[in-house]
């Protein structure tokens, strides 16, 4: 990847974080620990399925430090009504310090609840299927679930706080996910480079060095530890490899997406949505499919797509439109994807080829005939 250091010196560097990272297995019971740091009244958001089997405990370590929280379970969409309602609740409370316990839509909405009533921000991920909790950025959804807007908050997380073995015995498709949205992370950096887009860091500069350096280490840690990671979770197991993609799929996803920027693939996930059969899968599943379309679109090279392709089949992400429940899909479903992809401050713009609506379409196709031909891995 070539860093253009020379439109960069003219241009300058911006780069941004959460204020801490935190990864250790049992570290959801140490919570309140964490929280103290950032105010005395906290407001707690649940995903339902944390209530169910975590709320309790999660409760009794609260009381245990005096703390005083109120736990509220999240709606289960990133949508306006379920913000302004968390947001209502967290002003009614007064809360000092917003905790958002769970997925990405989860993370997203109480970053925002947070950010609307002056609060600290605590993310504690459950699953590592999204880069969604370092970030300063929020995806809003309509509540039919189709991408509306990404939100851009004036700061990151003060802190975010990840257990290992609760993640590594969450069911492993979550994981998986999690590495199709990390996959992105190295290819929409180039994109970037290459077309001298700003990356995400008020006041959008190009990436710094630093980014440049997160975004390659989190694609080597997928090729290397990926496949490993996939068997051990399979089988409840936490090994170095699952700690290693925890933090690739979580911490350098998420820094190298927001200081470097991201392109096509993500864009071509925003325009999968409007397919209702799409809804179905993960964030990150239908953004490796957009990495391999990426490829396609900016003319890369067919042993690179094969290699990316490969891996994705090697743990169980899709490579093909009938993975999607896209099969048999032609040129004018194409066409209502690209075209969706490419509405007004579309983040398929930011690569380095022409773009309109029948090329993104063209791309789209031909990727699926080409990762459709390829013989599967003799395992």
């Amino acid at each position: 990847m070539t860093t253009g250091m020379g439109w960069q010196a003219a241009e300058g560097r911006a780069y941004g974080g959460p204020g801490r990272y935190i990864q250790r297995a049992g570290e959801i019971e140490r919570l309140p620990e964490h929280v103290r740091d950032f105010g005395g009244s906290v407001f707690v958001l649940v995903d339902r399925i944390v209530e169910e089997r975590y709320g309790a405990s999660i409760r009794r370590s609260f009381e245990a430090a005096g703390l005083p929280a109120r736990m509220e379970v999240f709606g289960g969409e990133c949508c306006t009504a379920e913000i302004d309602r968390v947001a209502a609740l967290v002003a009614q409370g007064g809360a000092d310090v917003v905790v958002g316990i769970g997925g990405g839509k989860t993370a997203d909405t109480a970053k925002v609840a947070a950010i609307r009533n002056g609060a600290r921000i605590a993310i504690v991920p459950t699953i590592a299927s999204t880069d969604a909790p370092t970030s300063a950025i929020a995806v809003r959804y309509n509540e039919e679930g189709v991408m509306q807007e990404a939100i851009s908050l004036p700061r990151n997380p003060d802190i975010v706080i990840l257990d290992s073995a609760l993640i590594a015995a969450a069911p492993v498709r979550f994981l998986v996910a999690g590495m199709g949205d990390a996959l992105s992370t190295y290819f929409e950096a180039r994109s970037n480079l290459e077309s001298r887009s700003p990356n995400f860091i008020r006041p959008y500069l190009p990436a710094p060095l630093a980014g440049i350096a997160i975004a390659r280490a989190c694609h080597e840690t997928l090729m290397r530890d990926g496949l490993a990671a996939k068997l051990a979770a399979e089988r409840g197991l936490l090994t170095p490899a699952v700690e290693n993609i925890i933090e690739a799929n979580t911490l350098l996803s998420g820094l190298g997406f927001e200081n470097c920027g991201v392109s096509g693939a993500h864009g071509i996930h925003d325009g999968l949505t409007v397919f209702p059969q799409t809804r179905r899968f993960f964030h990150g599943e239908k953004v490796a499919f957009g990495v391999l379309c990426l490829l396609m679109l900016e003319g890369r090279p067919l042993a690179e797509i094969e290699e990316i392709a490969r891996f994705c089949r090697s743990v169980g992400l899709p490579t093909t439109l009938a993975d999607l429940d896209l099969e048999g899909a032609g040129p004018d479903e194409m066409m209502r994807v690209a075209e969706a992809a490419l509405k007004p401050g579309a983040i398929l713009t930011r690569v380095a080829t022409p773009i309109s609506a029948a090329i993104v379409r063209d791309a789209i196709l031909a990727l699926d005939a080409y990762t459709s031909s390829l013989v599967p891995d003799a395992r």
